[in-house]
């Protein structure tokens, strides 16, 4: 079974692509929704809060997940010690995931793989393109959040263009552009094993 990647810079639309992969039966796993469990467990709680600060809990026990965005996106070295913590384990919930799937390739959804290093664990990468002006055109009206708030998590990811320069294959996602024929070429491929 290959191990494929699934990248993009934020605002992609990489969530529409994998949908498109589920749709042809593929098995996909999105690496944001598993971390997303981890703030579920008091350990990983405890380990984050050691260095980013107990007031990322917030009264009732739970995590303030945008404290925790506005500290690491302002601050690359907490950032990068946060995934440091995260991805290992989802690497780790990835594999057994995988292992138990029945298909000629699987799926791993990441928008920062190549920044972790994640990419050279899989056979080979897919990477979705939009250029930066519609990604944060798209931001804008989605996450009703401000520019510079999407441009500092735009500098925390490799850009858009470096991520398709170095992919096995790359869906351009842009409205009225087939990219459900895209992907069906992309899965024929990976089936035929090319």
């Amino acid at each position: 079974m290959k191990l494929v990647g699934l990248t993009g810079g934020i605002g992609c639309g990489k969530t529409t692509v994998l949908k498109a992969f589920q749709s042809l039966g593929v098995p996909c796993f999105v690496a944001d929704q598993q971390a997303a469990d981890y703030y579920n467990d008091p350990s990983f709680v405890d380990a984050v809060a050691s260095f980013l600060g107990s007031d990322i809990r917030l009264p009732d026990g739970s995590v303030d997940k945008q404290r925790i965005a506005s500290i690491v996106f302002s601050d690359p070295q907490a950032l990068q010690r946060l995934n440091s913590i995260i991805h290992p384990r989802v690497m780790d919930d990835f594999r057994r995931w995988a292992a138990k799937q029945e298909a000629p390739y699987v799926i791993l959804e990441s928008a920062i793989l190549y920044e972790y290093g994640l990419d050279k664990q899989m056979d080979c990468i897919i990477a979705v393109y939009v250029e930066k002006e519609e990604r944060m055109r798209r931001l804008l009206l989605r996450d009703q959040t401000s520019r510079e708030a999407l441009e500092a998590r735009m500098r925390n990811q490799l850009s858009a263009e470096e991520k398709m320069d170095r992919a096995d294959y790359v869906i351009l996602n842009y409205e009225g552009n087939p990219r459900r024929r895209q992907v069906e070429t992309v899965d024929r491929k990976l089936r035929n094993g090319l």
